[in-house]
């Protein structure tokens, strides 16, 4: 059996599910609404939070629950209270989540970094399309071994794990600016 953190149901985040979650980014996403429907003045947003936190916790039947239905039901909850501009406003943003790059590589297998860096692309690309502006990537060691086909760390496991690093740090780079930002973190950076 699993517990879950203050029985509150995982979210889906496309195809991640994330388990154990503070609420920060609920209050940035309302923020953020209210900001955009020109709204500084917004007093609610902590009484909005608690409702949904007392939703998730306690009213919510599901054990997962798919982070775009949770955000229209906070959409309905602000028409409802009559912040009708703010509702249409709101956009979903997902709390930070862990991704390991183990099964990517399995998937891709030794020798094929190039199925590799397009799974990852295509990864980051949906999640951020699915609200997510914070990913934290573990596995690049082992990752590394995978595409390398090695059993011990080699120089070339050092060489993909440079590439791989690379990659990632470069796609803020690569970003065009019309598309949410993302912060990636990789795994043993501060």
């Amino acid at each position: 059996m699993i517990s879950l953190i203050g029985n509150r149901p995982a979210l889906q985040i496309g195809r991640y599910q994330v388990i154990d979650y503070d609420t920060a980014w609920l209050d940035l996403a309302l923020q953020r609404a209210a900001t955009a429907a020109d709204r500084q003045d917004f007093p609610f947003i902590e009484d909005i939070r608690s409702g949904v936190v007392k939703y998730l916790e306690t009213k919510c039947p599901l054990k997962l629950l798919d982070l775009t239905d949770l955000f229209e039901r906070v959409r309905k909850m602000l028409v409802k209270i009559g912040c009708e501009q703010i509702a249409e406003k709101l956009e979903p943003l997902a709390p930070p989540i862990t991704v390991s790059l183990v099964r990517a590589a399995m998937e891709a297998g030794n020798g094929f970094e190039l199925a590799f860096f397009e799974t990852l692309r295509f990864e980051l690309s949906d999640l951020r399309g699915s609200g997510a502006e914070e990913i934290r990537f573990v596995g690049l060691r082992e990752s590394s071994m995978i595409l390398r086909g090695s059993a011990k760390w080699t120089r070339d496991c050092d060489a993909i794990l440079s590439e791989i690093q690379a990659f990632l740090k470069g796609w803020d780079r690569d970003q065009s600016v019309d598309h949410r930002k993302l912060r990636l973190c990789l795994e043993g950076d501060a």
